[in-house]
């Protein structure tokens, strides 16, 4: 908290330094950075601190409640078929990444992506693969498909970590940068543009100072949803597993929607969207969406506790894999962008609602817009669905790949 004081607090400033240096650098990165910084000098630790665990289990279902308490639900159905393109197009760039990273790297380094039976390096980045598509569900159901040598998967976690914060890092970076980009793809913002002024024109004219009992209703609404949301997502994900062989089984393709983190996500974001078409839609006059969006930015401070900069260099071969992965993901987002002239927004939600997973992709889609916020988690539950057929797709590839 103290560090997301330091940057707000910082960034208000309309003079001098502070206001040249966030030009240049978003303040939504700092509240990444300087968590990661405290994080790689032991001044706080993410293995010790419940904080990630809390503020996604708790803090993110309440955020997506409050921001989506004042959604036009329609509007968010005319931002049209470019967030889908673009979301897929993240999946297909995850997907044929891993062989093409693997094809590179062995042009000179082949010990790199070598190693035999379950020792195989290839079914260690399978598990890359669910976690960039869908999550930490895909993950595990990848890491019991192809039956990695576990001794070894401490590795793989790393470089899942390092890479995809590097990667959310520049994304960070770029929102900074956003009207420079969208000019360069020459991207029509028209639906992203209507649904921000539809959702700030209701705000504003609803607009009151809160009272206290107002800010404990808003409360009241969001964590009244979370407490909703984890029984559901408890007794689903159970019943579940207990009634079909295909989600308790973790080498299956439906696995996955036995995660409860999964059902969490899906049915705090259910119930926002419901108190929409409630008279609750009207306490984002007293601010439901600022609270929420306090919570994001807590989010995005936990997140970056999890990042270690000084791991980057630990396993060289193996970060360099995850980076070449990365680029190529990057690199077929930026194409397809700019053929169908789809604005940085969509390439940014539809990349995190694979690599980052329902824990970031709302994080993203908020840094844009508060009321955006439910793009991000629907977008993230695609992901969960199509998260373990791509990564078996990918993984079967980079078989192939490996045995060239």
């Amino acid at each position: 908290m103290m560090a997301l004081g330091l940057v707000f607090y910082t960034e208000s400033k309309k003079t001098g330094f502070w206001y040249k240096f966030y030009r240049i650098i978003p303040g939504l990165l700092m509240c990444y950075l300087i968590p990661a910084i405290f994080n790689s000098f032991g001044l706080i630790s993410d293995e010790i601190s419940e904080s990630y665990f809390i503020a996604s289990r708790y803090l993110l279902p309440a955020s997506l409640v409050l921001l989506t308490l004042s959604i036009d639900l329609k509007a968010i159905f005319n931002l049209g078929w470019k967030a889908l393109v673009m979301f897929f197009t993240g999946t297909i760039g995850i997907v044929i990444g891993g062989p093409i990273a693997i094809l590179l790297i062995s042009s000179f380094s082949p010990e790199t992506v070598g190693g035999s039976g379950f020792d195989a390096t290839w079914r260690g980045l399978a598990t890359l693969a669910g976690s960039w598509i869908g999550g930490g569900a895909n993950q595990a159901a990848m890491l019991e498909i192809y039956e990695f040598n576990q001794e070894l998967y401490g590795g793989m976690v790393l470089v899942d970590i390092v890479v995809a914060n590097i990667w959310m890092a520049i994304i960070l970076l770029g929102i900074g940068k956003r009207k420079k980009i969208d000019k360069w793809f020459k991207a029509d913002n028209t639906a992203i543009d209507e649904l921000q002024n539809k959702v700030q024109a209701f705000s504003d004219k609803i607009t009151r100072n809160p009272s206290l009992t107002d800010i404990i209703v808003i409360l009241a609404f969001a964590f009244g949803a979370v407490a909703v949301a984890h029984l559901g997502a408890d007794n689903i994900s159970v019943y579940l597993k207990d009634n079909f062989e295909a989600v308790s089984n973790p080498k299956s393709a439906l696995s996955s929607f036995g995660s409860g983190f999964f059902w969490l996500i899906s049915i705090a974001t259910l119930i926002g969207v419901l108190l929409s078409f409630t008279k609750a839609k009207n306490y984002e006059g007293a601010g439901a969406s600022k609270i929420g969006s306090v919570f994001i930015y807590i989010l995005v401070a936990t997140i970056g506790m999890k990042m270690d900069l000084g791991k980057i260099f630990e396993n060289p071969g193996l970060i360099l894999i995850g980076l070449v992965w990365m680029t190529i993901h990057a690199l077929l987002l930026i194409l397809v962008a700019k053929l169908i002239k789809a604005p940085f927004f969509f390439l940014a939600v539809g990349s995190q609602a694979n690599v980052g997973g329902a824990a970031s992709a709302p994080v993203v889609a908020a840094a844009f817009h508060p009321s955006l916020a439910t793009v991000g988690a629907l977008l993230a539950v695609f992901g969960y669905v199509v998260g373990t057929y791509g990564a078996i797709l990918c993984a079967e590839l980079m078989k192939i790949a490996a045995a060239g």
